[in-house]
């Protein structure tokens, strides 16, 4: 049973609050993470580099991992539960970064952050609690707003905080999440009563539990692989985006940055603004099909663009690609009992963490090939080609 009214409202309006204080928190330590691996390296930046890019997979994986954990556990004793103690988690992490004397106890934050960043596998699961089905795309929409908000006051912020210290910026997270954790301790109700909990058990507490959970429920099952390559695709971007606009189109750190805040506020105006309005017009299904075609078109744009300003067009589709998820979320939870909505979230989250660890090894090597080796086919978009296929 969903809730509707003030009480669904104010319990999304927590929701929401929560995802863009995590964003933000996160999006504070992204700019400055290098920076900080550097100093423990004593300044070597190809040292700093290849932790970098370590940390990043662990980090990956533990989301892969625990998504499923948690997920599991918020459909047993609650969602509430678990958003205030992932809070409170990622709060006390990022405490012990910012006094962390030696890179082995960074690590060790890293791991942690990345097990009690999972939360949003749950917040999802809350939102199909207090939401009616036929409203659903739309705040899953607002929840992709959240996301964008987040990581575009994140890193601004953060560049204005490590003025005050490399450090200064984990201060500040932690302060965030721990005010968020509190906040959600006096103000968030439970969503999933009692009378619909499910019991915890192990098999599905795990990634490989997680696919057999999506392979028990077919149509799901082909919903969450057709996500998976929607993600896969969609992280091309991330991996690639520096890189390949420095080589091709020769733009400097202002103009990237420029153009990455025009992507965050396309993003935020679509799944904000036009997601409930199409999703209603259009169906989730044929704005699920819209979403995903329009980002393969702006994939490809972007991998044929011969200039900056029609690379920029590419945004306005990929943008568009903000339909799918919202109307996957809606589709998929729409065909799920509600004492397994969290199981669901964790399974998607854990195809997210594949995502995440699979798309920048594979993106970059095609980058690097096609201005290395195969440099003659005169085809530097080669992999965000390969990503729009």
């Amino acid at each position: 049973m969903t809730t509707e009214g003030s009480a669904g409202r104010a319990a999304f309006g927590f929701v929401f609050v929560t995802v863009v204080i995590d964003m933000v928190a996160l999006g504070m330590i992204v700019p400055i993470f290098p920076g900080l691996l550097a100093e423990f390296r004593g300044g070597d930046t190809s040292s700093a580099a290849t932790y970098y890019g370590i940390f990043g997979a662990v980090f990956a994986a533990m989301q892969f991992l625990f998504s499923p954990v948690l997920g599991s556990l918020s459909d047993r004793f609650g969602r509430r539960k678990v958003l205030i103690l992932s809070n409170l988690g990622l709060g006390l992490d990022y405490l012990l970064m910012a006094v962390a004397p030696t890179l082995g106890w960074l690590f060790v934050g890293r791991v942690i952050a990345g097990i009690t960043s999972s939360i949003y596998g749950t917040a999802g699961a809350y939102i199909a609690d207090v939401t009616p089905p036929e409203k659903r795309a739309e705040k899953f929409g607002m929840l992709g707003v959240a996301f964008g908000l987040g990581f575009i006051l994140g890193p601004s912020l953060g560049g204005l905080l490590v003025s005050y210290g490399l450090r200064t910026p984990f201060y500040v997270a932690a302060g965030l999440s721990l005010l968020n954790a509190s906040y959600g301790f006096f103000v968030l109700p439970e969503s999933l009563p009692p009378e619909r909990r499910a019991p915890y058990r192990w098999r599905n507490a795990h990634p490989i539990g997680a696919l057999h959970f999506l392979q028990r429920r077919p149509t799901v099952l082909r919903l969450s692989v057709a996500g998976f390559l929607s993600m896969l695709a969609h992280d091309a971007m991330p991996s690639l985006y520096v890189l390949y606009t420095s080589y091709r189109y020769h733009w400097d750190a202002r103009t990237v940055g420029l153009v990455l805040a025009g992507v965050g506020v396309m993003s935020m105006i679509v799944q904000g603004a036009l997601v409930g309005r199409l999703v209603r017009a259009l169906g989730e299904r044929r704005a699920l099909a819209v979403g995903f075609l329009s980002g393969a078109i702006g994939m490809a744009v972007y991998g044929l663009a011969p200039t900056g300003a029609i690379f920029i067009v590419g945004i306005v589709f990929t943008a568009f690609s903000g339909l799918a998820n919202p109307a996957l979320q809606s589709l998929m939870t729409s065909r799920v009992d509600a004492t397994e909505q969290g199981q669901l979230q964790g399974a998607q989250g854990s195809l997210t963490g594949i995502a995440s660890m699979t798309a920048p090894i594979f993106f970059t090597q095609l980058f690097a090939l096609s201005v290395g080796r195969f440099a003659t086919w005169a085809l530097p978009g080669l992999a965000f080609l390969a990503a729009a296929l």
